[in-house]
């Protein structure tokens, strides 16, 4: 279930916005200018898609926002727990990177193809926290501040939008603002309860 929390930046100690609606993501984000949509989902692809698999299921949504957002680049990223012994510092190391409030240079164009992650936008005095699911595509502009958190046992396959190749490198503000709110694991623990 995707879920977006809102609180003021001073912290999290009041929820102004909490909702698993899609179209009420969708509006709240919307002024933003954070593009928050869903796609269908193809059952008939496995968790742990390989990139051929996943073009072929996703090619027309693939092919429309690619012509509409004029992206240069599309891949297919996939971070799943394999019963490699080193997964759990691969893991560490590939949460860890981003967990800082930083901006890019450009859009970031992420759609869940299988399992979640966390966007916090720090935006106009308040953080939102979008918890994205299979089937969520979320737009971050370029220059947004912004941190991703994808839990302690990573496990997600993303198809990601870019414009330029490098274009994706982090600039971190140096804020520890990120260390103040609920990480991934509490988001999701927190999905549960009622919603808007």
């Amino acid at each position: 279930m995707t879920l977006l929390m809102t609180w003021p930046e001073t912290g999290p100690e009041r929820i102004v916005r909490r909702t698993s609606d899609p179209a009420r993501i969708a509006a709240a984000l919307a002024p933003l200018g954070v593009r928050f949509e869903r796609w269908p989902v193809r059952e008939d692809v496995p968790d742990t898609a390989d990139t051929a698999t996943v073009f072929a299921a996703y090619g027309p949504e693939i092919d429309r926002l690619t012509a509409e957002g004029d992206f240069t680049t599309v891949d297919v990223l996939g971070l799943h727990p394999d019963g490699d012994p080193g997964f759990p510092a691969r893991a560490r190391a590939a949460r860890e990177k981003f967990l800082e409030e930083h901006t890019h240079d450009d859009d970031e164009i992420r759609f869940f193809v299988s399992g979640s992650g966390v966007f916090y936008l720090h935006v106009d005095g308040k953080v939102h926290a979008v918890l994205c699911e299979r089937g969520d595509l979320l737009g971050v502009p370029r220059g947004t501040t912004h941190w991703f958190d994808m839990g302690t046992r990573p496990s997600f396959t993303a198809i990601r939008f870019f414009h330029q190749e490098d274009g994706w490198a982090g600039a971190f503000t140096g804020s520890p603002i990120a260390s103040r709110f609920p990480d991934y694991d509490a988001i999701v623990s927190a999905r549960g309860r009622k919603s808007a």
